[in-house]
């Protein structure tokens, strides 16, 4: 597990969808919101560089024989191709979320065990 630092730049409130259509539809005035009627949103930041370069520095030092990465992100491409290089079992469970051909690619099994499905 690995933990990123959130970004101040990227840290916002978005009004909720139901009561962005309530105000411009006029039911509601900007009086009527209230704190409740906001989300916050917020990014962590690095936490894929840490652990592509941890997937590396296991597969460079033969420190394991199989990864299982819990992710979906397209970005760790470059980490599971080398750690196959590297002669390591690399497992994927993007928690039942639909991944691209280029990540499927450079996996040796997709398998979803956490998470929640969702069916299409």
């Amino acid at each position: 597990m690995r933990l990123g630092e959130l970004s101040e730049d990227f840290a916002s409130f978005s009004l909720s969808t139901k009561k962005t259509k309530e105000l411009l539809s006029g039911e509601i005035t900007i009086d009527d919101l209230c704190e409740e009627d906001f989300n916050i949103n917020f990014q962590q930041k690095g936490v894929d560089m840490k652990i592509g370069i941890d997937i590396t520095s296991m597969a460079y030092k033969q420190q394991v024989d199989q990864i299982i990465l819990i992710a979906g992100d397209s970005d760790f491409v470059p980490a599971a191709k080398l750690a196959r290089r590297e002669g390591i079992d690399f497992i994927l469970d993007p928690m039942w979320n639909k991944i691209k051909p280029s990540l499927f690619e450079h996996i040796d099994g997709l398998n979803s065990q956490w998470g929640t499905r969702h069916d299409d």
